[in-house]
């Protein structure tokens, strides 16, 4: 059997944690959700400060790159990350969570509360800043989702639904694996 990798992008606010984090114990897969934030916290820096970083410096979303990459290679796994379908385009499947800015900026503040206005502010930078790295790192356009397998749309469904809907594209496509 072929180790599985189950890639799962969007941009933030879209759901990949959770979602991605659902399918992984649906299916008993390790779960890989390694991002700027995780990287800010490991170095004791806030995200903003590491997202500033990048702007000017692209061996900061190397390095993040790099240690998904690596992860995911192991197999048996399900990744959240903004690149991950087009970074691995040997995984077995491939999916892009879309939601409106309005929703996207909607769960940020659920999540981590604050100024809403000044939130949409930084979404909306945030996602420019990160279109343009990519493009310029990676040549990568990640408004093109050719790659992706299946596209949902995130305000249409729970993230549980969700989360089903990509674990029954899984059996559909008669994948099997071995669980770790």
């Amino acid at each position: 059997m072929e180790p599985i990798i189950i890639a799962i992008s969007g941009k933030s606010g879209c759901g990949n944690t959770t979602v991605s984090r659902l399918v992984a114990e649906a299916l008993g897969l390790h779960f890989i959700n390694y991002t700027f934030r995780a990287l800010a916290a490991e170095k004791g820096l806030a995200l903003a400060e590491i997202l500033e970083k990048a702007d000017k410096d692209p061996s900061w979303d190397k390095l993040l790159d790099a240690r998904q990459i690596e992860l995911a290679r192991q197999g048996n796994c399900v990744i959240g990350s903004r690149l991950a379908i087009w970074l691995l385009p040997e995984a077995t499947l491939k999916v892009y969570l879309k939601a409106s800015p309005t929703a996207r900026v909607n769960r940020i503040y659920q999540r981590e509360g604050g100024d809403k206005d000044a939130l949409a502010r930084f979404t909306a930078e945030r996602d420019m800043r990160d279109q343009k790295r990519y493009k310029e790192i990676y040549n990568l356009d990640t408004d093109d989702l050719s790659q992706a397998h299946l596209i949902i749309d995130t305000e249409r469904w729970t993230p549980q639904q969700i989360a089903h809907i990509i674990v029954s594209a899984v059996g559909e496509a008669g994948m099997t694996f071995k669980v770790r």
